[in-house]
């Protein structure tokens, strides 16, 4: 006992002169003697109430914990190893975005990676008996048993690391001192558990430090180091590590940040506890008296971390997004660590969450939907329930563990996108001005207006991989949390176009790049598509159709096919929304989808063209690691074969097209700063709702959207320019940091298997002569397989006739003056379509086509009537019956009635004149009827004034042989002469005095001019 006090005397003399040379008390000896001497007699009392109490609190001590079971020491290493440490984000190429979201921000260190001078000021602090105790040290208890008892003001504590390692892992933090008996006995039997080193490294990663620059909270002395003073925590010098040791506890009292994470007006609380830190540092003996009065000196305030930017402010889709997948693909992990299908119960579990939207949105009952999908309810909703639980599990974990979550965004490609789309966002030519609309309130139910900003979802993606490389979630955050680009249904119009009518319809031959579809009013089964902007084409190619969007080819593509195994592709091609209405929803062909496509999928289901028919689903996660350096997930790419590289090259050569002078995206080459080779589709939802861009490079494939949150129209006359543009500005902010990425200089390279072919557009067969004189040869690329082998022979040459504005086939015994050479066809459909009046106007002398053989009224037409003349045209009035095919005129120069044939003219001329010679003359008009019947002269016509001399005087100069002719010959002329100049008086008296009915016919029947 005699030693016991000897050595207390000297370590309180010790203590006194400690204080006595930093200056904190003056006159150590006196003081020394004095309170020593009071020491004495207070400790002889003490050490008599001493084991009294220790009696007594032995045995209440063992009532406590008599029902306590004994742990494990396995168990016991399990839970103080089990705290949370922060999950961290990535970029491609390993660039550090933050932390992912979580209430705790924590990083896990390695005790040697600790600074000395912080594990020193926490021993100092905290348990200065650390290395000499065996989990608790008995006078520290009894010390803060007597100041629990006697309510004391001030609390020194009690707890060992030890103990605080157990309260904070094991145990509640439930006063009582059932609790504190229960910590005392776990304390010591941890210590036999771990050693110290382990203790101490699993305390320093545990305790809470406050806040940091950005207001979050932070535990361990990782993220203290970094978020107070932003150093690692192996370079914290000795001032921060003295104010970060003494932050536990008070962690909020003397934090220096705000919630938001402004600095505070006063760090006097803390300053005070780092100097108290410093105090028993010196004591113990870790620092010397400079030292400590440099530490003391330092400024805090101004050596304080900078804020850093938080991860889910800064990149608020971004970091929502890998939060999301992140746990969808660890849950799937876990599904096939634990014997599951993790791809396949992750796929339920879509389809199931899809069903309930069809259910909701149909009325129908869950059990009618899977009938419908033809889909066994009870297994989809086992794997749903299942898989529900392994992401709960999943978010728990990615949020504690401290993963490395490594993505495939290039972060200079994203910051680049941002910046371009923020840098508009107030130029009409690429933002249509908000909208107001009624919504309901949710919490009161009211009809209230609310503004709607035009909304982009825009996403890049790599062809070979299907990576992610950067996407556009919206135009901002605070405004609309919905990610545009990966979690918004919207109608995707006529991009739906190449996806489910064109290219699956050249995989299965039923159409080519150069084949003729009916652009014609089409009504199958009460479905009745239009075109945009009204009117028909007649026969236009595929390729055609597709550059310029016509829609109702494109509906006849789709209905050669089955519905069912056309949109069999789309789910190949990764979409994921379609409903059991869809697959048999004809509309769909235009992109009448009932809930939509993110502008993910449908972006991706382009690059399938590109990588030659087979499809990589597009993801973002690239690998999870845990905090040991293990990889527990890694993306494996499983490509599926959806088309030949065939059909896929034919479909990228088409869209090249629309690109192109004509193509409804002809303007976008106009808009890059850059060329390469693009292929792509416009699209627009009905109403306007949805516009759309998606083209592809040998490299990349780039898809954007733009509309209203709440579906609304957008601007008719631009709102596919400003779709467009904002395609253009996101390339081309690509393209600035990443040329060789953004515009390969090579080209898509064409397949074998791919010819190119002359053919017929009427058939599709090879071109023969007949076909090519129509007019409708057509060269363009075939996949070999289904390149036309046979020579077309659906055509006949054929004359015909036009009565009355219709053409009519010409009978065996109709004049050839008088009828056309045409083509006929000898098959009255293509693919079930009328095409008999849809022949090209182009078809240069064989402009038109009959199909009806003309029929002749049995009788020989009666005589022209409404000869006149005016200058030098001869008219006549338009013959009344109906089969006229033509007339002729005829022509005497003379009284002799010696008329001849001078001319004919054809009703297909749609005309009833004849130009004539000026000099005297006579005409008369016949008209011919389909059988060649010609009906009798009408009324002669008198051209210029004649005189018998004169005549006379023309004949002798003109034929001098004439007067050696006989005598009877010229009697016979005489008589001639003098009955023409009867007829001619008698034409000359009536030429001005025509009916007024007559005259009125004529008026009534002028032909149409051209």
């Amino acid at each position: 006992m005699k030693e016991y006090f000897s050595k207390a005397r000297n370590a309180y003399k010790a203590f006194m002169n400690k204080l006595s040379e930093l200056g904190i008390i003056k006159g150590a000896s006196i003081a020394t003697k004095v309170v020593w001497n009071l020491f004495l007699i207070f400790i002889t009392f003490g050490l008599m109430a001493a084991f009294f109490a220790f009696g007594v609190g032995a045995g209440y001590f063992a009532s406590l914990v008599k029902d306590e079971q004994v742990e494990s020491y396995e168990n016991m290493k399990e839970r103080i190893y089990n705290y949370e440490v922060s999950s961290q984000v990535y970029f491609a190429d390993n660039k550090l975005l933050g932390n992912l979201r979580s209430d705790l921000e924590r990083k896990e260190v390695k005790v040697e990676d600790v600074s000395d001078y912080a594990k020193q000021a926490i021993i100092a602090t905290e348990d200065n008996y650390f290395y000499d105790h065996k989990g608790i040290v008995p006078k520290a208890l009894i010390r803060a048993t007597f100041q629990e008892l006697t309510n004391s003001s001030v609390q020194t504590g009690g707890s060992t690391l030890t103990q605080q390692l157990v309260k904070n892992q094991i145990l509640t933090n439930e006063v009582s001192f059932e609790r504190k008996a229960k910590e005392i006995l776990l304390a010591m039997r941890l210590e036999r558990a771990i050693d110290k080193h382990d203790i101490l490294e699993a305390y320093l990663n545990i305790v809470s430090f406050g806040r940091n620059s950005t207001g979050q909270n932070i535990a361990g002395i990782e993220a203290a180091a970094q978020g107070i003073f932003g150093v690692s925590a192996k370079d914290l010098n000795l001032p921060q590590a003295a104010f970060i040791a003494g932050l536990p506890q008070n962690p909020f009292s003397y934090t220096p940040f705000n919630n938001d994470g402004t600095v505070k007006k006063s760090l006097e609380p803390g300053l005070k506890r780092m100097k108290t830190v410093l105090l028993r540092m010196y004591m113990e003996g870790f620092i010397d008296k400079k030292q400590y009065n440099e530490a003391v000196a330092y400024d805090v305030k101004a050596n304080l971390a900078k804020p850093k930017p938080i991860p889910q402010k800064t990149y608020p889709y971004f970091h929502f997004e890998v939060e999301k997948r992140a746990t969808e693909v660890l849950a799937s992990t876990f599904a096939d660590e634990n014997g599951h299908d993790g791809k396949s119960m992750r796929a339920n579990y879509a389809l199931y969450e899809s069903m309930i939207y069809e259910s909701r949105i149909t009325g129908k009952s869950m059990e009618e939907v899977a009938k419908k999908r033809g889909v066994n309810l009870q297994d989809i909703k086992k794997d749903y329930e299942f898989f529900s639980e392994y992401v709960e599990n999943a978010d728990n974990l990615i949020r504690r563990k401290g993963y490395q979550i490594h993505t495939t965004v290039k972060k200079d490609i994203y910051d680049a996108m941002q910046k371009a789309k923020d840098g508009v966002l107030d130029n009409p030519s690429y933002f249509q001005a908000p909208k107001t609309a009624l919504r309901t309130d949710p919490k009161t139910g009211e009809k209230v207006s609310k503004k709607y900003p035009m909304e982009v979802g825009a996403i890049l993606i790599e062809n070979s991989t299907g990576k992610i490389l950067s996407f556009v979630g919206g135009r901002d955050y605070e405004e609309s949390q919905l990610n545009h680009a990966t979690q918004a249904y919207r109608s995707n119009g006529s991009t739906m176009k190449p996806l489910l009518d064109y290219a699956p319809a050249m995989e299965l031959g039923k159409v080519q790049p150069g084949y003729m579809l009916a652009d014609t009013p089409l009504n199958h089964n009460g479905w009745k598509p239009r075109n945009y902007g009204g009117g028909y084409k007649g026969l236009v190619t595929t390729r055609e159709a597709l550059a310029k969007s016509i829609n109702v080819p494109a509906a006849r593509a789709y209905l050669m096919m089955d519905p069912y195994e056309a949109t069999g592709y789309l789910e190949k091609m990764g979409f994921t929304s379609l409903m059991s209405v869809d697959r048999y929803n004809r509309s769909m062909a235009l992109g009448a989808l009932q809930r939509g496509v993110t502008v993910e999928e449908n972006t991706n289901a382009y690059a399938t063209f590109a990588n030659g028919g087979t499809f990589h689903d597009a993801y973002l996660i690239e690998k999870i690691v845990d905090n040991h350096g293990k990889v527990i997930y890694e993306h494996k790419a499983k490509p599926v074969e959806v088309f030949s590289p065939q059909t896929a090259y034919l479909t990228i050569d088409m869209m090249r097209d629309v690109l192109r002078g004509g193509g409804t995206a002809s303007r976008v080459p106009s808009y890059l700063k850059f060329r390469t080779d693009w292929a792509g589709k416009t699209g627009t939802s009905q109403d306007w709702k949805d516009s759309w861009f998606v083209a592809t490079n040998p490299n990349v494939t780039l898809g954007v959207w733009t509309g209203y949150d709440k579906p609304m129209s957008l601007d008719r006359s631009n709102y596919a320019h400003r779709t467009q543009r904002i395609w253009a500005l996101l390339a081309n902010s690509a393209y600035d940091v990443n040329s060789d990425l953004i515009a390969p200089n090579k080209r898509f390279a064409m397949p074998s298997g791919i010819v190119r072919r002359s053919i017929c557009g009427i058939s599709g067969h090879l071109a023969s002569e007949m076909c090519k004189k129509a007019g409708l040869v057509k060269t363009d690329l075939f996949n070999a397989k289904f390149a036309p082998k046979k020579v077309d022979d659906s055509l006949d040459l054929v004359q015909y006739v036009v009565i009355n504005g219709k053409n009519y086939l010409a009978l065996d015994s109709t004049p050839s003056e008088f009828t056309k050479q045409g083509v006929n066809l000898k098959v009255d459909s293509l693919n079930g379509v009328d095409i008999k009046n849809m022949l090209p106007n182009n078809w240069r002398s064989m402009d038109g086509v009959a199909t009806e053989k003309a029929k002749e009224n049995g009788k020989t037409p009666d005589p022209v009537s409404g000869l006149n003349v005016k200058g030098n045209t001869l008219t006549w009035a338009k013959h009344g019956e109906s089969d006229i095919v033509g007339y002729r005129i005829y022509r005497a120069q003379d009284e002799t009635n010696n008329f001849k044939l001078v001319g004919s003219v054809a009703t297909f001329s749609n005309s009833n004149s004849y130009v004539i010679s000026e000099s005297a003359s006579a005409y008369y008009v016949t008209a011919v009827d389909v059988a060649g019947k010609e009906s009798s002269p009408s009324e002669k016509m008198i051209v210029g004034n004649w005189s018998k001399e004169k005549t006379q005087e023309e004949e002798t100069a003109k034929k001098p042989e004439k007067q050696e002719q006989k005598s009877e010959t010229k009697e016979k002329q005489k008589a001639e002469e003098k009955s023409k100049q009867e007829t001619d008086k008698k034409n000359n008296e009536n030429k001005n005095e025509k009916p007024k009915d007559q005259k009125q016919e004529d008026k009534e029947k002028k032909p149409d001019s051209d």
